[in-house]
């Protein structure tokens, strides 16, 4: 079962995207995409395909960090296998088919789910922090950004406040309790609430929000050389960061696997205004997703087989 809702989610979000890219090709003009994409610089590609995989070597650390906190000590090989197969369940509504990292611990190692899920959830808080952090260093170059960093400072403050108070947590797991695709999971988050406060208290919280900095910044550097790529040479570091942070938070807060349509919609409407053609600006966006996003989820498939994640006995225990 849990195979076959990842595969129909799965193909959910690939038809969804070639439909929303078939939008894009229509409203565009083909004139302009085609002198664009023959005009892009391939002397970037090697740079944007190998700063992809550092961006996720930066996010395995603090992984591995996380899990090492909470005195959970894994192979470095197997571990990397195991957190890269998360990639390809990116693609599930706020990403909570990455939750089968747990299974894939608990199946390979024994690890109890109660104790990993709890780093997994730390991870999503930690990627809230990370990107906020890059949006504020580039909100002197975009205004609108400012409205999405207050919304996103009140929603960790809000996690922060629920991770702090064991009786907030437990209303928070109730509350989660009543949406199906959780359900398999609510028990172990409910006994989790110390680990979930370790994971996100002194060292551990400077250390893993840095390197959920870096993380962004990388994929920043990505999109950037992009942008020169296609000689787009107007627009700075940080202008670029503040723009593509802020379509990747209302991305995040819209729950919808990958953030599909708000992302792409949000930052093709943001570069618009300021001043890159509609049609250049939905080139762009395409481009830019499918080196930040599927180019991790198809490698993401690749380590899901080499770990056997497609099996079904991959979920034949379901007990803590």
């Amino acid at each position: 079962e849990g195979i076959m809702k990842f595969y129909r989610n799965f193909l959910l979000v690939v038809v969804s995207m070639i439909v929303l890219y078939i939008v894009f090709l229509i409203v565009s003009d083909f004139n302009v995409i085609h002198e664009k994409i023959f005009d892009f610089k391939t002397d970037y590609l090697p740079i944007i395909l190998l700063l992809a995989p550092l961006s996720w070597v930066i996010v395995f650390f603090r992984w591995h960090l996380l899990l090492k906190n909470s005195n959970i000590i894994i192979p470095k090989k197997e571990n990397f296998k195991i957190y890269m197969a998360g990639f390809a369940m990116s693609v599930t509504p706020g990403k909570v088919g990455e939750l089968i990292k747990s299974q894939f611990l608990k199946s390979k190692y024994g690890v109890s789910r109660k104790n990993t899920l709890p780093i997994i959830i730390s991870e999503y808080f930690y990627h809230m922090v990370g990107v906020l952090a890059v949006s504020i260093l580039g909100v002197y170059y975009f205004e609108f950004s400012l409205y999405v960093i207050i919304l996103t400072s009140a929603l960790i403050i809000t996690t922060l406040t629920i991770i702090s108070s064991e009786t907030f947590f437990k209303k928070f797991v109730n509350l989660i309790s009543k949406r199906n695709f959780l359900k398999k999971y609510v028990s172990p988050i409910s006994d989790s609430h110390i680990i979930l406060k370790k994971s996100t208290r002194g060292k551990i919280f400077i250390i893993s929000s840095g390197l959920s900095i870096a993380f962004w910044l990388t994929e920043v550097l990505i999109v950037y050389f992009v942008f020169l790529s296609f000689n787009i040479l107007n627009f700075e570091f940080f202008k670029i960061a503040a723009i593509y942070t802020t379509s990747l938070i209302l991305g995040m807060l819209s729950f919808l696997p990958m953030g599909v349509g708000v992302v792409e919609g949000s930052l093709a409407g943001f570069l618009n205004y300021e001043g890159i053609d509609i049609s250049i600006a939905l080139t762009l966006v395409i481009l830019i997703r499918i080196f930040t996003r599927w180019y991790g989820v198809i490698v993401g498939l690749i380590f899901m087989k080499l770990i056997g994640g497609f099996s079904k006995n991959l979920f034949a225990q379901d007990e803590n």
